[in-house]
């Protein structure tokens, strides 16, 4: 169930990517402020931003977990939430590089944007000690989720603040008072977003696979050799 569709996005993510990287350095033009470095802004914003969607996402997924029971949709805000927070180690990464590029340091810490981002890169790194550290997997799967739902509400909330306050250094991409991205580069850029999003959708689908094989495989080998079966990890859901 969870492998249904994995083949045609595993064929349309490199495609659309290929897509993007030819926009990306064949019909962009190159930024006359910051020149070449600026190409790094079609990967930086689409991993934030698919990022803090995904976070989203997984807050979703809880709250349809703590309504109707089911320890598919803790798997779901679970795999959501960790392949979300790989993005943010990605797009903390290529900021730091674009950072040093163009101003010179690798933080900036009185730019909002910036410093909100990490907060909430580091309120999503306690999901997993917090989760771990509860024994029992019902337990587990209930509290992770009221955590999921409260961290998830937490993220828009702390982008509508960042965007009503001055920021200092950072690009705006959808500003209205300074007109925004050109046309070109606003194709590009959704095709950035794009890619980067089924490149997630890729990785969930993907992960929730591995994880059910990885279920009926411990099943099996309960069933044929129960008296030597070892605890089952607390780790990780387990995907049916």
């Amino acid at each position: 169930m969870y492998g249904k569709g994995l083949r045609p996005l595993s064929i349309a993510t490199p495609v659309a990517f290929a897509i993007t990287l030819a926009l990306v350095f064949f019909y962009a033009p190159i930024e006359a402020d910051q020149g070449f470095l600026q190409k790094i802004f079609y990967l930086h914003v689409p991993l934030a931003i698919i990022s803090l969607c995904g976070f989203i996402v997984g807050g979703i997924f809880a709250i349809f977990h703590l309504r109707r029971d089911d320890a598919r949709y803790d798997a779901y805000s679970y795999v959501s939430i960790h392949i979300s927070v790989i993005f943010a180690v990605g797009a903390l990464i290529t900021g730091s590089i674009w950072a040093k590029g163009s101003w010179g340091h690798w933080w900036v810490w009185n730019e909002p944007t910036l410093v909100s981002f990490l907060i909430v890169f580091l309120l999503y790194a306690t999901y997993y000690p917090f989760r771990y550290a509860i024994e029992d997997r019902q337990r587990q799967a209930r509290y992770a989720s009221v955590f999921a739902i409260t961290a998830g509400a937490f993220v828009p909330l702390n982008f509508m603040a960042v965007r009503a306050s001055a920021s200092l250094v950072h690009p705006r991409v959808f500003a209205t008072a300074e007109g925004g991205l050109p046309g070109s580069m606003m194709l590009t850029f959704l095709c950035a977003i794009g890619s980067m999003a089924l490149l997630w959708t890729t990785l969930v689908k993907f992960e929730l696979s591995a994880k059910s094989a990885q279920g009926q495989m411990k099943r099996l080998r309960r069933a044929l050799d129960a008296p030597t079966t070892a605890a089952t990890s607390r780790i990780a859901p387990e995907v049916h």
